[in-house]
């Protein structure tokens, strides 16, 4: 699954676990649309009740000290999460961002001075399909899928820190223009008094205050408009970070002598202090300065703490370099100087992501497990207390769960996990056909009942399912959940005056389809029988009452990986009572053929036979086009039924050899 060089670093070859998962006993993965459930930890936000009385709440801030799942009025399908100083940001499937937190000067982005315990949609930026969002100390930033840059907070603070070339604060989001315009930006990260971003073709423009060079322009002076970084403008900028007072970044450079061969480097500028820029001084670096100690090795992520930077190698090795206050290099050996190999519990992991607060820091393995270290306090490393690590440290609260992303804010910590949809259910089939679940068949979550679905069985979309995010656009159902939401839709746009006869209409042919499902059998099919099939029973009559065509449901073959748990019937007879055939119901419905049986014991083979019987002496219901409809299906059902007895003959004659 991995590959690793231990001649050198080298390429970052791995399953990362943002696109794949597994989990429920099954033979293959996740599809990347399982939900992204959000859980916290540390210094949070949580309702609590108003000093001057009961009635009303306002957010509280608590420890947590082990990962909790986060307080939510909505199912947040959570894609990706920035987490701030005291505010938190994220971005859902659908390109809706959530902020929640502490207001200050706006960047919550809501309009309003108001702190909020729960994530509260941005609705400025609800008609805007955001990809990434970024977080730091007053402001808040966005970029869209086109790539435009939106920022917002309190800009009065520092001169430029949102990008717009005032000193204002903005309340709701802005896009910024200026030198921006026509550019498309690729990713952001904003430190307490500035930001940095990448664009699609490589290029790093920064803005904010300019104090001790952070930057990277030569010189101290603040920028009140995104500026390029000229020192890299020859070079391919791939990731960017920033701490409070410096700034890190991976650089694509071209390999000497003319070999066209690139390699990823780090780059490091502004306040030495602590050796947090790794080049063995404490001195103040204007520029981008290549971290020399570690040139040997290509970089895939990096994060910026107070005093810290962390850096992860395309090998899954993370390196640390700076303050050693509270063991946040992880590394109990080092002084921080130089940077050093994380080590410890860490040997022989291949580490996927990792994020840095102010003084402690999470990783993320191949194995979806999570280690944290450094400052404890507010439980922030998540190991149930507020004790420092100075090694890396599992979160045993999170081994049952696949953890998919991880971010640090300041004195809290999150995680994106795959949401496990209902406990206790099997989830290794599909809920609809009970079929195993694989490489082929991959997981999908229908958005209204919960259950997990194969593509075949949760293949549509709907309006209004239960747990959809957004109530605007259409998600995921599964079939059955389709027809549902599909029947009310339908009732609910019909005219007043005939709303008693639609429902009327409506229960009926939901009540026919429910009598004439056919349920799966526990009695064994051939395993490579082919999944369930439907026949559509359409008629004149039928079609004047209803706009969808009845589905009658063919049986529903096991996977070989249920064999084990079906009940076999004691003898030949017990099949042949289960398929018993059943007298042909009265005219005008035709008999069935000699020999024929019907696929439900004790239920009617035509949907109309349901119906009350006209009086004697009323004219016949049925035509001879109905007639001639509903003869035919009742043949196709006899056809599917000989063959499904045929494969149950064959596979108890297989049964009964092996016994």
């Amino acid at each position: 699954m991995q590959m690793r060089n231990n001649g050198g670093d080298g390429f970052r070859l791995s399953v990362s676990s943002t696109h794949s998962c597994a989990s429920g006993g099954s033979a293959g993965p996740d599809d990347i649309e399982s939900l992204g459930d959000l859980y916290v930890w540390g210094e949070v936000w949580s309702d609590g009740l108003n000093p001057d009385g009961p009635v009303s709440l306002v957010p509280a801030k608590i420890d947590v000290l082990t990962p909790k799942p986060l307080e939510s009025n909505v199912v947040l399908d959570v894609h990706q999460i920035a987490c701030g100083a005291r505010h938190v940001a994220l971005v859902t499937k659908q390109g809706e961002v959530f902020t929640w937190g502490e207001e200050s000067g706006g960047r919550l982005g809501h309009g309003i001075e108001k702190d909020f315990s729960r994530p509260q949609l941005v609705e400025v930026l609800a008609l805007t399909t955001v990809e990434f969002v970024a977080s730091g100390e007053y402001q808040t930033c966005a970029v869209s899928t086109a790539g435009d840059l939106f920022t917002w907070g309190d800009g009065t603070h520092n001169a430029g820190i949102l990008g717009h070339g005032t000193d204002v604060s903005h309340w709701i989001p802005k896009r910024v223009s200026g030198a921006l315009e026509g550019i498309q930006v690729l990713s952001i990260a904003c430190g307490a008094w500035h930001s940095a971003l990448a664009t699609s073709d490589g290029k790093l423009f920064t803005f904010g205050d300019g104090t001790f060079g952070v930057l990277g322009h030569g010189d101290r002076e603040s920028v009140k408009y995104p500026k390029l970084v000229q020192m890299l403008s020859g070079l391919k900028t791939i990731k960017v970070a920033c701490g409070v007072w410096h700034t890190a970044a991976i650089v694509e450079v071209i390999g000497q002598a003319g070999v066209n061969v690139s390699s990823r480097k780090l780059f490091t500028w502004g306040d030495g202090d602590k050796h947090r820029l790794g080049h063995g001084s404490k001195e103040t670096y204007l520029l981008p300065n290549c971290v020399s100690s570690l040139i040997d090795y290509n970089f895939h992520q990096l994060a910026c703490g107070h005093t810290i930077t962390v850096a992860l190698t395309t090998s899954g090795h993370v390196f640390t370099m700076g303050g050693t206050a509270h063991g946040q290099l992880g590394n109990p050996n080092s002084d921080g100087k130089l940077p050093c190999l994380v080590q410890e519990k860490l040997v022989g992991e291949f580490v996927e992501e990792i994020s840095c607060g102010a003084y402690h820091v999470a990783v993320l393995t191949s194995r979806s497990e999570v280690f944290t270290w450094g400052r404890g306090a507010n439980g922030r490393l998540g190991h149930g207390d507020v004790e420092d690590r100075k090694t890396p440290t599992l979160v045993e609260s999170l081994k049952d769960k696949h953890v998919k992303n991880i971010s640090c804010g300041s004195n809290f910590t999150s995680s994106i996990c795959i949401h496990k949809w209902v406990s206790g259910t099997d989830q290794s089939v599909c809920s609809g056909c009970r079929q195993a679940f694989g490489f082929t068949r991959k997981r999908h979550n229908c958005y209204n009942c919960g259950m997990v679905h194969c593509h075949a069985c949760s293949s549509k979309k709907a309006l209004k399912a239960a747990l959809a995010p957004t109530p605007g656009k259409p998600h995921r159902v599964c079939d059955t959940c389709y027809a549902k939401l599909k029947a009310a839709e339908a009732g609910n746009a019909s005219n007043p005056t005939r709303k008693v006869s639609g429902l009327n209409s409506s229960i009926d042919s939901r009540e026919r389809s429910d009598k004439f499902e056919i349920r799966p059998s526990r009695l064994l099919l051939y395993p490579t029988a082919e999944p369930a099939k439907y026949f559509e029973i359409r008629s004149g009559k039928h079609e004047a009452r209803s706009n969808s065509p009845s589905l009658v449901r063919g049986s529903q073959v096991p996977s070989l990986l249920q064999l084990k748990d079906v009940a076999f019937p004691s003898s030949f007879t017990a099949i042949q009572n289960v398929l018993k055939p059943v007298p042909s119901p009265s005219p005008p419905s035709p008999p069935p053929p000699p020999g024929s049986y019907s696929p439900i014991n004790s239920r009617s083979s035509s949907p109309y036979s349901r119906r009350p019987s006209p009086p004697r002496s009323a004219t016949p219901a049925f035509s001879k086009g109905v007639m001639e409809s509903l003869r035919k299906s009742n043949e196709l059902l006899n056809q599917e039924v000989s063959k499904l007895q045929k494969q149950v003959l064959v596979i108890y004659t297989l049964l009964l050899s092996e016994v």
